[in-house]
């Protein structure tokens, strides 16, 4: 073990780079995985599989004149090359790196292990305890929040009174709660999805709120930050201007994205930013716009065709077929020639992101993921089923003991000539017309176009020779390119992946229930079905499209990538997580997603269904838990926020209108609530207060 730890710390070619960074993994495999030197505990069964341990490694190179030259063949003079490195259970490795930086300094002045004794005691001196521990829904909200005060209030929960948060918070398995990884201060990076500053949300105390519950008797003119201090879980407590916790001012005025603290190093106070919002399938300090410009053009791709990877025949964009590769268990090799190493390290990382949604739909990539590899554990790591390896020899490229090779100094993607040996082509079934479920379809427009009707229908068609030409993957990262052209942020580039994956899983949901009959990840297919005396109202679930050619199109021209997925660890993951979620969720009865694409696509959607799904969210959408699932549900898929549903408020029927109203209402007694309700447009609030002033004069509001 020790000489793997060596030769992963002193990655090849670590003389001709003055730093480099290398990131790496312990626990994967039984060639990596260590036993801790200091025990947690004697009652553990050592059969049971080791928590996975992220290494974050920094080599230092200096050059000495009175060392001997051959210290270093491609120097000058001699060099002296030390590496450092710090291993821990928290994928947020990103808040080692001020650490390291300092202490390799002080080792290379005084090599003696004093300067290791006070790195530990610095590092494990930090204390974020008062942190915000945030659930899987809380981190959804937040990190498609651009908001620089959402959630401040969990700022002041977390230091009055810890232990009754987590009281109220919701308990999730590991898999959701584990921390995300967090940047040193002075590596500031974008955290806003949009090119303009906050011009479309309210200014502090210019947005007009109603009372509800909390037993106002008027319609005041409370500003967000007046609100931001009630409780987020249980019964919400009236507040005032004057009542506001100068802690939670305090936090306010940093970016509540991020747990704001200082550890002492020697003479140093080290400033450290822990972001919040993300997940145990996020490790690093990732990048998935540099992924997209390297890998940008499918002219680039080399070898032969297979279905499970170009899902678009030759047009398939390099980025697609990677996604494709790393859901259908491919071996792939990032080799990154005479480039540092921590360059591929974080290639692996953010291919690892991008197939799992940015941690937030699917995982298991981070598992069999070699962020750096090298020659001394080769046969090891090869043996891995579906390994994610990053390299800098050049010698990997003539191995062919991958699948796909991505050369980071090229962009070329290259396929191995014995793809169809390794993954022989297999039938799969093929939908036919009078097999698709019957029902009034129902239109789910495609990620890439959930704000424009106007590709649907030309997003798969069939050319002269019959052959399957589906488009919507194309049309998906030609808008993230444009995205990336027009200088919006990697926020914005890492939630429309994270829909990507979404809308990946939904579909493969419908095809898994029109092939089996059933299905183990998503919702069931039903269509809305208005009540009467003999039975009550069902509202729609699952997936739709506009027309039965249009589903039957989109599901045989991804038939092939979704089959060979349901083969694979990821998917069987897949449905272990979403049984957990609907055991624990919050909203139980209704498919919520559903509900808001149909509100936000559908052009003639029937007055009766309309006042159906508004009632059920009003009913269904009460508690604290409650309101962040839904709000959690409501980002990706209704894009604009609550302004789909903002648009009820002017609907024909009264029931629509009053429904709207009272979940409205229900959503302003939380301040997350409060900050989603300033996201409507000037109409729509004006609309808001005056109906809740209205129905509130009339005495038919809860507490009136």
């Amino acid at each position: 073990m020790p000489r793997v730890l060596a030769m992963s710390m002193l990655p090849d070619g670590a003389e001709t780079q003055s730093d480099d960074w290398t990131i790496f993994f312990l626990n994967q495999t039984p060639f990596n995985t260590i036993s801790p030197v200091l025990a947690e505990g004697s009652h553990g069964n050592k059969q049971d599989k080791r928590e996975l341990l992220c290494v974050l490694n920094l080599v230092r190179t200096k050059k000495d004149k009175t060392l001997n030259r051959r210290v270093v063949h491609s120097s000058t003079y001699g060099a002296k090359v030390l590496a450092l490195a710090i291993c821990t259970r928290h994928p947020y490795i990103q808040i080692f790196k001020p650490f390291l930086l300092l202490a390799l300094d002080d080792y290379f002045q005084d090599p003696s292990q004093d300067c290791l004794a006070r790195l530990f005691d610095a590092v494990n001196s930090m204390d974020l305890s008062s942190a915000p521990r945030l659930t899987r829904y809380e981190k959804l909200v937040m990190r498609f929040s651009e908001r620089k005060d959402i959630f401040a209030e969990k700022f002041s929960a977390s230091i009055t009174d810890q232990k009754h948060l987590h009281q109220q918070q919701i308990s999730f398995d590991s898999s959701f709660t584990l921390g995300g990884s967090a940047v040193w201060v002075g590596d500031e990076t974008d955290t806003s999805i949009n090119r303009t500053d906050a011009d479309g949300n309210l200014s502090r105390g210019s947005s007009s709120q109603v009372g509800s519950e909390l037993g106002r008797k008027s319609v005041d003119a409370s500003s967000s930050s007046s609100q931001a201090h009630g409780k987020e879980s249980g019964q919400p407590t009236t507040v005032t201007h004057g009542h506001f916790d100068n802690q939670l001012r305090s936090a306010m005025t940093k970016d509540t994205h991020f747990y704001h603290t200082t550890v002492a190093y020697r003479d140093h106070q080290l400033p450290i930013k822990v972001p919040l919002s993300t997940f145990p399938e996020e490790v690093g300090d990732y990048s998935l716009i540099s992924l997209i410009k390297v890998f940008a053009s499918h002219q680039s791709v080399t070898g032969p065709q297979h279905p499970h990877l170009h899902t678009n025949g030759p047009q398939t964009h390099p980025i697609i077929i990677l996604f494709n590769a790393l859901i259908t268990g491919k071996r792939i090799i990032f080799l990154g020639h005479k480039k540092p190493a921590g360059d591929v390290s974080s290639f692996v990382l953010a291919a690892c992101a991008l197939a799992s949604g940015c941690g937030v739909v699917l995982r298991g990539f981070i598992e069999r993921a070699f962020p750096y590899a090298n020659l001394e554990n080769r046969d090891e790591w090869e043996n891995v089923p579906a390994y994610i390896a990053g390299v800098t020899n050049p010698i990997f490229e003539t191995s062919r003991a991958w699948d796909l090779l991505f050369d980071i100094s090229t962009g070329i993607v290259t396929v191995s000539k014995d793809i169809h040996i390794g993954y022989p082509l297999s039938s799969v079934p093929f939908i036919q017309p009078q097999a698709l479920r019957s029902g009034t379809w129902k239109s789910e427009a495609p990620i890439n176009n959930e704000d424009d009707g106007g590709r649907t229908s030309k997003e798969t068609k069939i050319d002269g020779m019959g052959k399957l030409d589906y488009s919507a993957d194309r049309n998906f990262i030609e808008d993230i390119r444009t995205a990336i052209e027009d200088h919006f942020g990697e926020n914005l580039v890492r939630m429309r992946f994270t829909e990507y994956v979404l809308r990946f899983v939904r579909l493969a949901s419908r095809y898994e229930e029109e092939t089996t009959g059933t299905t183990k990840i998503g919702c069931p297919t039903s269509h809305f079905i208005e009540g009467g005396s003999e039975h009550p109202v069902q509202l729609g679930s699952g997936m739709f499209f506009n027309d039965e050619a249009s589903c039957l199109r989109e599901l045989n021209a991804n038939a092939h990538r979704i089959q060979a997925w349901r083969a694979t660890n990821s998917y069987r993951h897949c449905v272990t997580d979403f049984a957990r979620q609907r055991a624990s969720s919050a909203i139980q009865s209704i498919d919520v997603p559903y509900q808001v694409l149909r509100l936000k696509n559908s052009r003639n959607l029937p007055d009766a269904e309309v006042s159906s799904i508004t009632r059920a969210l009003t009913d269904n959408v009460k508690s604290y838990e409650q309101v962040i699932e839904f709000l959690a549900d409501l980002v990706p898929f209704g894009g604009g926020g609550l302004v789909h549903l903002g648009f009820c408020l002017f609907h024909q029927r009264e029931s629509v209108r009053v429904a709207a109203v009272e979940l409205f209402n229900q959503l302003r007694t939380y301040p997350v609530g409060v900050l989603f309700l300033q996201t409507l447009n000037h109409f729509q609030r004006y609309a808001f207060v005056r109906q809740a002033h209205g129905r509130q004069q009339v005495g038919l509001l809860d507490g009136a």
